[in-house]
């Protein structure tokens, strides 16, 4: 049976697109527009049965920064997997596009479309390819910020003013993505090594129950700096992490074993399995023992 498939309308979800007609006044009032333009622009959090098909390409770019979960894209056939912290960009083209969220762990994306009057010499000049696949980058604050004042500016209406600003901030945001900055100081390392040294301790006490001040403790930071820094560099904040490695665990023994779910429920610190139960369908939309005996699950 063919799962539901939804191109949009996900809670909380941010979406503009501009009207043709709106570029056209714009660029006619001021060129240099014509050069790089925003045409599309949105956020989808969990994106749920996420899917897109585009049989005859897209005439824009399409950047897709995913921060949370997982999805993937095909063209002609191949085929990318996508995953946090990871962004792709689909070059202008007449190729067959699809894209979509993991069906057990959508992702959370953030997405610009924009095109240009030289879109492919842009392209050219940025080295950026059809098949390039997803790149890997530290989490990107700025970028986030700069979507978020495209969104805003935007948002406000198509005057000149928030035009103008919208389309200057896109140049800055690409680049973000094109050009992360590399030279990590011995504070940025500091804190990659204490994110990663704090995902271990979390993985070895997958059958325990950790609470924020613990893990500020074992890192010799307050709560609310600890929780800043973990956040900023995974996405998410330190105890739904813990809760996404749990579940994680979760689903290998479901797939893997013949354990019962109270006892898997107990293993990972739960001592209610219902409480276990309900919390897993939280995030995986679906119960333990439907997850265990899916297809999809089976197939993975």
């Amino acid at each position: 049976m063919e799962s539901f498939k939804q191109q949009d309308g996900f809670q909380k979800e941010k979406l503009i697109s501009l009207p043709n007609n709106i570029w056209q006044k714009a660029i006619k009032e001021n060129p240099v527009l014509s050069h790089l333009y925003i045409t599309h622009i949105g956020y989808f959090p969990k994106a749920t049965y996420y899917y897109r098909e585009r049989k005859k390409g897209c005439a824009d770019n399409i950047l897709i920064y995913c921060v949370r979960g997982k999805g993937w894209y095909s063209l002609n056939n191949k085929r990318f997997e996508v995953r946090p912290n990871q962004f792709f960009i689909i070059p202008a083209t007449q190729e067959h596009i699809i894209y979509g969220a993991d069906e057990n762990d959508p992702w959370t994306i953030y997405w610009v479309h924009f095109g240009g009057r030289e879109i492919d010499l842009f392209n050219k000049s940025f080295n950026i390819g059809l098949f390039d696949g997803p790149r890997q980058i530290a989490y990107n604050e700025k970028g986030i910020e700069l979507w978020d004042s495209m969104y805003q500016n935007l948002e406000m209406g198509y005057g000149k003013e928030n035009i103008t600003k919208a389309n200057l901030c896109l140049y800055h945001f690409v680049s973000s993505f094109l050009y992360p900055d590399v030279n990590v100081n011995e504070k940025k390392q500091d804190e990659k090594d204490l994110i990663s040294s704090t995902i271990v301790y979390m993985r070895k006490n997958l059958n325990g129950k950790i609470t924020l001040e613990d893990l500020a403790v074992v890192n010799n930071l307050s709560p609310s700096h600890f929780s800043l820094l973990f956040k900023k560099s995974t996405g998410m904040a330190p105890l739904d992490y813990f809760i996404h490695l749990k579940l994680q665990h979760a689903c290998l023994l479901l797939i893997t074993s013949e354990v019962k779910v109270k006892i898997i429920a107990a293993d990972l610190g739960y001592d209610d399995p219902y409480y276990f139960s309900r919390l897993f369908k939280k995030h995986m939309k679906v119960s333990p023992l439907q997850y265990r005996f899916s297809p999809q699950s089976k197939s993975s």
